[in-house]
C-alpha cells in the first residue's frame, strides 16, 4: 500500500529560522493566506500563550500542504534544548526531515544533537541554509563546516528548481560509483532524479538548499526538491500505529497524535493495548480494549473530524482513556525508547491549601504528554518532585500549571539525577509472614549492561511455585522504582532472577509476593557493593586556538577524559566525555572567556561511576534505615505473632534452603 501523505519534520537550533521557514513553506503552497511573523505572535502554528510570549516553540504540531501533486504533512517541533525530549518523539513518525542552520552562525550546540538523533533514528534529511541575506553570512563555509563534521555528502543543491549544475553531478559522482557511470553516460534529468531519491532515502545524500525563509528566498527550491527527491512509502495492509503525541483536552479528555503505519484506522474500530506501567510494559497488566470515538486531521490547532485515515497520515484519535506517547497500536511493534532524558530533579513547591495526593493526581495528567516528568512523591520528605531539562523547562511547567489547574506553584534547587547499581552478583531474600500471611522470594541479582535499566526473568521449577506466582513476582519486580542504600537514587542496569519463592495453600493472600520481593530485593542490596552512577555527557567543543590551553586546564579539572585537539587554521576542536554535573556551567563560562567564539555541543551519553561519590553521598544525606517504605528486613511469625528480622539474619532463617 503506497502512502499518499509523506510526514516531514523541521528541526533547529533555537532562533536558527525554523518557524519563519514553516510559514514561508505553508505560505507559498497556499496553505495559509498570510505569512505569520514570530516577532508580531501571529505565526501558524504557535498559538499557546508560552510559545507567543517567548519567541520559541514549545510544542510539536502538524500542518497539511501540496505541492507538485505531493501532499506533505509538516511536524514543527521545539528548538530550545530544554524541550528537546518533545522534538525527539516525533521523530519516530517521520519520513523526512528539514534541518534549518543558520549560516551566519553555521553548525550550533543543539544543531549536533539533532543530527546525532536524526543519524540514530535513521532519517533521511534535507538542509535549509537560513539567512543568506543577513550581514555575515557565509555560505561556503557553512558547506564546508557541514561537510567536516556532519557527512561529506552534504552537497549544493540551491537552484535545483531552474537546473541540475554540472558541478553538482560532478560532485555527487565524486561520491558514488553509480551517480559516476550517469555522469559519464550523459544521463537524464529523469534517471538523476531516481538516483538521487534512493540516496536521499539511503542518507547518502543530503541536501543542503540555502536562502532567506523571511525574503522567501530558496524556498521555492526547496519546495522542488521535497516534491521531486522525496519517494511515498510503501506500508502494509495491516492495521498499525504509533502514538507519538498525547494532549488532553480542556474537559480532561484524552487525544492521542498517531501516525497510521499500516492499513486503515475507522470510527468505531476497537483498538487492544497494554496501558503503560512504569519500568515495563508488564504482561501481568490487563490489556484493554476501547472504541474509537473520533478521528481528526489537525491543521495547525484547527481539525476537522474523518470517517477513517489511512496509512501513512498523521491524525488524532479519542477514545484511547490510558494511551502514551510511544505506544503502539495493531501490528506496530517496538517500543520507543528516548535517547534523551533530564539529568536534573526539582522539588515542587506546593501553594497553601493544595493536598500532595490532590497535586499528585493532577501533575500525573502532565506526566502523561511529558513522560520525561516522572513525577513522584517522596514521603519521607512530604514532598514532590520531578524531572526537569532547565530552567526554561520549568517555568513554561508554572505556567502551565497555572493555567490549566489554577496553582501558583514554585521550584526548588535542581540538582543532578543519580542512579544505583552493583559491582557483584548477590542474592537477596525476602520473607513476608505475619499473621495469616506467608510468602518468600529469593532472587539473583547480577551487574547488567550499561544502560539496560532493570532485567528480570525466572529460572524457579514449577514444582516448587506455580507459574501464575512467578509471573506475579515478575511484575513485583518491575512496577515499581527500587532506590539503591547509598542515596536513594533509583536500581538500574541489573539482571534480577527468581530462583525460589514459596506461598502457603491457606494463608499466602493478595500483597504478600510484593512486600517479599520488596524486601529480597532491598535485602540483597543491603549484601552488595554498591555503586554511585552519574549522568555523562559527551562534548565537542569548538573554539578559537588562543583559548586551547585555558580549555585543557577546565576539562582536566572537570573530570573529563578528551582526545588530543585537532586544530584547523586559528579554530582547535576537541571531544571527549565528562560528567554532566561539572559542565552545567560551563557553556556560558566558554562563551564568555572566548568572547563568544567558543560553542560546546552536548550529547547525553549514559550513565557512568560517579567521579566523586563520597562528596555526592554526603551532600544527599539519604538515611537507609530510616527509609520505612524501602525496608530490608523480613517478618517471620512464631507463638502465632510476626517479629521483625534484620537483613543481616535473613539469611540464616529462610525456609528455602
Amino acid at each position: 500500500m503506497e502512502s499518499k501523505q509523506t510526514v516531514l519534520g523541521i528541526l533547529a537550533h533555537v532562533d536558527a529560522g525554523k518557524t519563519t521557514l514553516t510559514e514561508a513553506l505553508l505560505y507559498q503552497t497556499g496553505a495559509i493566506r498570510q505569512k505569520g511573523r514570530v516577532d508580531h505572535r501571529t505565526t501558524f502554528l504557535d498559538t499557546d500563550a508560552a510559545e507567543r510570549a517567548r519567541g520559541i516553540t514549545v510544542y510539536t504540531k502538524p500542518a497539511e500542504f501540496s505541492f507538485l501533486d505531493r501532499n506533505f504533512t509538516l511536524i514543527d517541533t521545539p528548538g530550545h534544548t530544554d524541550f528537546s525530549p518533545e522534538m525527539e518523539r516525533c521523530l519516530q513518525v517521520l519520513d523526512y526531515a528539514i534541518l534549518v542552520i543558520s549560516s551566519v552562525e553555521g553548525i550550533q550546540a543543539h544543531t549536533e544533537t539533532i543530527w546525532h538523533l536524526l543519524k540514530q533514528y535513521n532519517i533521511p534529511v534535507f538542509l535549509f541554509l537560513n539567512k543568506a541575506d543577513r550581514a555575515g553570512a557565509d555560505i561556503p563555509a557553512v558547506l564546508t563546516q557541514l561537510r567536516r563534521r556532519f557527512h561529506p555528502a552534504c552537497i549544493d543543491f540551491s537552484g535545483w528548481g531552474q537546473d541540475f549544475s554540472e558541478e553538482c553531478k560532478e560532485e555527487i559522482a565524486s561520491l558514488d560509483q553509480e551517480a559516476l557511470e550517469l555522469y559519464l553516460q550523459g544521463a537524464s534529468q529523469t534517471q538523476w532524479e531516481n538516483l538521487l531519491k534512493k540516496r536521499i532515502a539511503q542518507r547518502k545524500i543530503f541536501p543542503c538548499f540555502s536562502g532567506s525563509a523571511l525574503q522567501d528566498l530558496g524556498t521555492e527550491d526547496l519546495l522542488r526538491g521535497l516534491s521531486q527527491l522525496t519517494s511515498p512509502r510503501e506500508y502494509p495492509d495491516d492495521f498499525s500505529a504509533r502514538v507519538y503525541q498525547l494532549r488532553h483536552e480542556e474537559n480532561g479528555t484524552p487525544l492521542a497524535f498517531l501516525k497510521i503505519t499500516g492499513g486503515v484506522l475507522k470510527v468505531k474500530d476497537r483498538q487492544k493495548y497494554v496501558p503503560f506501567q512504569k519500568g515495563s510494559l508488564s504482561q501481568e497488566t490487563e490489556t484493554l480494549d476501547e472504541k474509537i470515538d473520533q478521528i481528526r486531521r489537525y491543521n495547525g490547532e484547527k481539525w476537522q473530524p474523518l470517517s477513517s485515515a489511512g496509512a501513512g497520515e498523521i491524525c488524532a484519535v479519542t477514545g484511547l482513556s490510558q494511551a502514551f506517547p510511544g505506544m503502539t497500536l495493531g501490528q506496530e511493534k517496538g517500543n520507543f525508547s528516548p535517547v534523551l532524558s533530564p539529568v536534573l530533579s526539582a522539588e515542587i513547591l506546593l501553594p497553601a491549601g493544595v493536598s500532595i495526593p490532590s497535586a499528585l493526581e493532577k501533575l500525573k495528567l502532565l506526566e502523561a504528554e511529558q513522560p520525561e516528568l516522572s513525577v513522584h512523591a517522596d514521603s519521607r520528605l512530604g514532598s514532590i518532585f520531578l524531572h526537569s531539562m532547565g530552567a526554561v523547562h520549568l517555568e513554561i511547567l508554572k505556567e502551565t500549571v497555572s493555567r490549566r489547574f489554577g496553582w501558583d506553584i514554585q521550584f526548588g534547587p535542581c540538582r543532578i539525577l543519580y542512579k544505583e547499581t552493583i559491582a557483584k552478583p548477590v542474592m537477596g531474600y525476602g520473607h513476608y509472614e505475619p499473621l495469616r500471611h506467608y510468602a518468600e522470594v529469593h532472587l539473583r541479582i547480577v551487574p547488567g549492561e550499561p544502560g539496560q535499566g532493570i532485567l528480570c526473568r525466572s529460572e524457579c521449577s514449577t514444582d516448587l511455585l506455580d507459574k501464575n506466582f512467578q509471573n506475579l513476582i515478575l511484575h513485583h519486580i518491575t512496577e515499581k522504582e527500587h532506590l539503591g542504600i547509598l542515596t536513594g537514587s533509583p536500581l538500574t542496569d541489573v539482571t534480577i532472577t527468581l530462583t525460589a519463592g514459596k506461598n502457603h495453600l491457606k494463608h499466602t493472600e493478595g500483597g504478600d509476593f510484593r512486600q517479599a520481593t520488596y524486601r529480597a530485593i532491598r535485602q540483597g542490596l543491603e549484601k552488595a557493593q554498591m555503586v554511585l552512577l552519574e549522568p555523562f555527557y559527551s562534548f565537542t567543543i569548538q573554539a578559537p586556538s588562543f583559548a586551547l590551553g585555558r580549555i585543557l586546564s577546565d576539562l582536566q579539572q572537570r573530570s573529563a577524559s578528551f582526545s588530543p585537539p585537532e586544530t584547523s587554521g586559528e579554530e582547535c576542536c576537541i571531544t571527549g566525555e565528562a560528567p554532566a554535573a561539572s559542565l552545567m556551567e560551563y557553556p556560558l563560562e566558554l562563551t564568555s572567556f572566548t568572547k563568544g567564539k567558543g560553542r560546546i555541543s552536548l550529547f547525553p551519553c549514559g550513565y557512568r561511576p560517579c567521579h566523586n561519590p563520597q562528596e555526592v553521598i554526603a551532600s544527599i544525606g539519604y538515611e537507609k534505615d530510616r527509609d520505612l517504605e524501602n525496608p530490608s528486613s523480613s517478618v517471620f511469625c512464631a507463638h502465632g505473632a510476626g517479629f521483625e528480622v534484620k537483613w543481616q539474619d535473613v539469611d540464616s532463617m529462610r525456609h528455602i534452603h
